[in-house]
């Protein structure tokens, strides 16, 4: 599903070149769950981005469903992360003058959906993140863990090929955020999506398929947990198998 050859990034600090990733080269399954670790600094940010297309790599190669994502212009890579790409980002990112359905629902604006059509799916993803009873609130009258909840619904409300996860239950506390990534595997196994998360939780991490280690902008290890993807939510994730 995701293919990178020799990734670099560099940055400039005053008359500095930083290296934020250094050569990457890494391949993701369909389905499979790779959590990235490492400390502060290490690349997985910058990594991130550059696979969901935020950023834009100096040196390399990104190759997503087949697609070389990194020679499409602004207009092409705009429609193919619409049509494929999720997103759950740590700052929520939801719009103040919609409710918790609306923001949901929002992604599927640019599909021709009907109104009915998209709320109706929007609620199934609220429902799934116990957020039903919320659903007419606006995003100020959430707490902060309802609204990392209600963006994690609309990551899902497309139900795209690939969800990348920017520490997406940094705002959750420890209940909740089991509850949360029970739901979120149970979403990716339904759908058969591939999500690829950054976390610094090594309980997190252990959720995944694969834990892919970073530092200074190098893979420095790479593991496979090897265990049956219908027991993932019952190992780590706050809680014992």
């Amino acid at each position: 599903m995701i293919r990178t050859e020799g990734l670099k990034k560099i940055y400039r600090v005053g008359d500095e070149k930083v290296a934020a990733l250094a050569g990457v080269d890494l391949q993701i399954a369909q389905g499979e769950v790779c959590c990235i670790v490492g400390q502060s600094g290490s690349g997985k940010s910058t990594l991130l981005n550059m696979l969901a297309g935020l950023e834009s790599p100096t040196k390399g190669t990104i190759v997503i469903a087949g697609k070389k994502v990194t020679s499409m212009d602004e207009e092409r890579l705009a429609f193919f992360r619409q049509e494929n790409l999720g997103f759950i980002f740590q700052s929520f990112n939801l719009l103040p003058q919609l409710t918790a359905i609306e923001n949901a629902a929002l992604p599927l604006m640019f599909s021709g959906m009907s109104k009915e059509r998209r709320e109706k799916r929007a609620m199934q993803e609220l429902k799934m993140m116990n957020l039903e009873d919320r659903a007419n609130h606006r995003p100020n009258e959430l707490s902060g863990g309802q609204q990392q909840r209600v963006g994690i619904a609309r990551a899902f409300v497309v139900r795209p090929k690939v969800i990348f996860a920017d520490e997406p239950t940094g705002n959750l506390d420890t209940q909740t955020t089991a509850k949360v990534m029970e739901a979120m595997l149970d979403r990716v196994a339904k759908y058969g999506i591939t999500m690829v998360m950054v976390t610094h939780e090594p309980s997190l991490a252990e959720c995944g398929d694969r834990i892919v280690t970073l530092s200074d902008g190098k893979i420095i290890d790479d593991e496979y947990l090897k265990k049956p993807k219908d027991k993932r939510k019952k190992r780590g994730c706050g809680h014992e198998e």
